[in-house]
């Protein structure tokens, strides 16, 4: 990409991501220079699209989960990101933050380009025997050209019945109980399996998110919107992976998911039985 093609790229962008504040400023900034068509005729025409992403929000969810895919999704020109609850009332995540849907599971759109799906805590384990939230994600997935999760999200997606099959991942801690809903246990910061990409835990949601820019744009654009986001991660520890946190760290962290993983097991398998008696 040429420099005044970044340059218009920018231009587009930011009339395209509103939610974006520093698109916004790139925009402003961009109105000094004079206004010209120069180089727009050469911006890809797959740089914009019209893709439909649908976002399921609900409570007790991690709002990290859901922000930082949601961040990469609302960078991609021309698409509408919706974020799908029960009710239009707001959502208050596992940490307090209150998000606000766009649309609720009745009136979303039908067909989705993308179909994602956060984790969470005591959130996620009501939402995996939530049977309107699994009839919608069962509608919508059999539908969907991608199908994907963040996190303990991947077990709504398997409570959902769309794993079964699929390599999948999910929070390095609950990862082994993605099997009880017929998914195959796969590690990774981002693991794709036909049109199921799965992302593992909270902040792999960005790894996620950025995978499926790429997919549906190109490399260009997807690394121009990781700039944007200047996600060059450099963490002060090393302890984000079970791999390389001290024992005693991965010991203290694995204690708080048995029961967890208990009662995400025992959704899973009632779910099964459910399905087979109908």
């Amino acid at each position: 990409m040429t420099p005044t093609q970044r340059r218009h790229f920018l231009r587009a962008a930011a009339a395209a991501m509103t939610a974006s504040p520093w698109l916004g400023q790139a925009a402003d900034s961009a109105t000094t220079a004079p206004a010209t068509n120069e180089g727009m005729q050469n911006l890809p025409a797959h740089w914009t699209g019209k893709e439909q992403i649908g976002m399921l929000l609900y409570p007790g969810m991690t709002a990290l989960d859901f922000v930082g895919p949601q961040h990469m999704f609302s960078s991609l020109m021309g698409a509408q990101v919706h974020h799908i609850a029960k009710t239009m009332a707001p959502v208050t995540s596992d940490a307090n933050l209150t998000l606000l849907p766009t649309t609720t599971l009745t009136r979303a759109p039908r067909d989705l380009d993308i179909l994602f799906v956060p984790g969470g805590g005591d959130g996620t384990l009501a939402a995996m025997q939530d049977a309107a939230v699994l009839a919608f994600l069962a509608d919508r997935g059999g539908r969907a050209k991608w199908v994907t999760s963040v996190c303990t999200g991947s077990l709504i997606l398997g409570a959902a019945g769309l794993l079964k099959g699929y390599r999948a991942t999910s929070h390095w801690a609950t990862r082994g109980v993605l099997s009880d809903a017929g998914a195959i246990e796969s590690e990774g910061r981002v693991v794709r399996d036909r049109n199921r990409i799965t992302g593992a835990g909270v902040s792999a949601g960005l790894d996620l998110g950025l995978t499926l820019v790429g997919l549906l744009r190109d490399q260009s654009y997807a690394e121009t919107v990781q700039l944007l986001a200047e996600y060059a991660p450099e963490p002060p520890y090393n302890a984000g992976s079970p791999h390389t946190a001290s024992p005693a760290v991965r010991a203290m962290t694995e204690a708080m998911f048995p029961q967890f993983n208990r009662k995400a097991r025992a959704a899973l398998i009632a779910r099964k039985e459910g399905r087979r008696r109908s």
